[in-house]
């Protein structure tokens, strides 16, 4: 989520099976709320990706664990079209493909194979208690969300590098059962750095609740308000001010548009962003800021 969102202002104006990761321990009804409650929604960025390797089945069971509904993923594409749970867009970060594959860098995603991601550790690099967890597909991701009971806050990661992979992404949503009613009402978003990714979700699926990624300025607002329900943001990046200008506004839905801002991992930024009355807080620590939460 730390990419520049690539849509320019004029554009924005312009109209394979693999093996189950390792385990530890369509309707037209606008999508209301997400928030329904008084104190901002708190997301489980990557999963609870301060305690358990991100974007793995461990980090979305931790935040159960946790007590979290909410998770975050980042969605990218292999060589032969299978959808992966990946943030970077290369592998060499999080997983052991270094000493798996030696000869292939720079390990972009979109260069290995569904069934050769599958033998890497994904685990490993973060603690040796999680060695052997694996990079999951997006099907068995979102079969682990729904049998964790959670909810989720979708990303299409750098899309620009895989054409056409909103349309392929919400046909694995709906396979499994995330685009009827209730799911779409109150149990996922979809968001991306990417307008015009974020403007052909719309497109596709207009009953789906979607975020952009970024800080528009406050002028430019209104046009995003024609395709997205909230305008995601960074902590650094916000004020009262500006939240308020983001409320002003309704969104396709005709409900408020809302803000989730990231990725606030201490007390104070999580007091401070609540204070500016954002709807939700994505977080490597959900539980820090639940607890500062609590206290302010």
């Amino acid at each position: 989520m730390y990419a520049r969102a690539a849509a320019t202002t004029a554009a924005l104006l312009g109209a394979g099976a693999l093996v189950l990761p390792t385990a530890t321990a369509s309707a037209q009804t606008p999508a209301p709320s997400t928030v329904k409650h008084d104190r901002p929604l708190v997301v489980a960025h990557r999963g609870a990706s301060a305690y358990a390797p991100e974007n793995t089945f461990a980090a979305i069971d931790k935040a159960r664990a946790m007590g979290f509904r909410w998770v975050e993923n980042d969605v990218q594409r292999t060589k032969d079209g299978e959808l992966v749970i990946m943030h970077d867009d290369t592998l060499k970060r999080t997983t052991n493909v270094e000493e798996v594959y030696p000869g292939r860098s720079p390990w972009k995603v979109k260069d290995f194979t569904a069934a050769e991601i599958t033998k890497l550790d994904a685990g490993s690099w973060f603690s040796e208690k999680y060695a052997g967890q694996r990079v999951p597909t997006l099907k068995q991701y979102m079969r682990r969300v729904s049998h964790n009971h959670q909810s989720l806050v979708f990303e299409f990661k750098k899309p620009e590098l895989y054409p056409g992979i909103e349309k392929q992404g919400l046909r694995v949503l709906r396979n499994e059962g995330w685009l009827d009613k209730h799911h779409v009402k109150s149990k996922l978003v979809i968001q991306s750095f990417s307008a015009d990714s974020v403007k052909t979700v719309h497109k596709l699926r207009p009953d789906v609740k979607t975020g952009f990624l970024g800080t528009p300025s406050v002028a430019e607002l209104p046009a995003y308000a024609r395709f997205a329900d909230q305008i995601n943001s960074s902590h650094t990046t916000i004020s009262a001010a500006y939240v308020s200008a983001i409320h002003a506004l309704k969104g396709p839905h005709g409900k408020p548009l809302e803000i989730f801002t990231w990725t606030v991992n201490d007390a104070p930024n999580a007091k401070r962003a609540a204070g500016f009355g954002v709807n939700g807080i994505i977080t490597n620590t959900p539980d820090v800021v639940r607890k500062a939460l609590r206290e302010d």
